[in-house]
């Protein structure tokens, strides 16, 4: 009977140590990347056009595979180059804006832990800038040819990344517990 008691008390030990260490090794997987701050900043209404975006986030960013896009109200894409970055933050030059009025900042960002952030920001142009919108190009396509898919693109509200799915944790937890369990019967059964 001592032996049983023994037992379950080394099975009751294996299972607090297999849980604190879940509970310990999953802490970095709750950080984020978060948006911190913008130039032009969220809601802003400036008077002179910026010549560039810039993006700061809380965690070191990556150039590849970000975009950055400034869509006027017109509909027009007003980003120029490609997105560069510099520590926490990232950057793009804005072609000279036009009309006046609201411009939308969509950004899909890759963290430097992989995760990607997606979001929208926009700023308000109160006087009319120097730019004017591109002319519309239409060729039509060669002969015998394909023409290319349209991409769409769409932009979403501010995601930091949340949508991590909690079941791989659950499921490593049952499998460390059974583990635990099965190695602390073992022991027992052999004493």
């Amino acid at each position: 009977m001592r032996d049983v008691g023994r037992s379950w008390r080394r099975m009751a030990a294996v299972v607090v140590l297999a849980g604190l260490g879940l509970l310990l090794g999953a802490t970095p997987a709750l950080a984020h990347t978060r948006l911190e701050s913008s130039s032009p900043a969220d809601g802003a209404s400036v008077a002179d056009a910026p010549s560039g975006v810039t993006l700061t986030f809380n965690q070191e960013m990556q150039a590849d595979f970000s975009t950055i896009t400034v869509v006027g109200p017109d509909g027009t894409s007003w980003q120029a180059g490609q997105v560069s970055s510099a520590g926490t933050s990232v950057s793009t030059q804005v072609r000279p804006l036009g009309p006046a009025g609201r411009y939308e900042i969509g950004y899909r960002v890759v963290s430097e832990d992989g995760h990607p952030v997606v979001g929208t920001i926009s700023f308000t142009l109160t006087a009319a800038g120097t730019g004017a919108a591109p002319a519309a190009v239409t060729t039509a396509p060669a002969v015998g040819t394909t023409p290319a898919p349209t991409v769409i693109t769409t932009t979403a509200s501010t995601t930091s990344g949340d949508s991590t799915p909690i079941w791989p944790w659950v499921l490593g937890g049952v499998v460390v517990i059974g583990a635990g369990v099965a190695v602390a019967l073992r022991k027992g059964r052999r004493e």
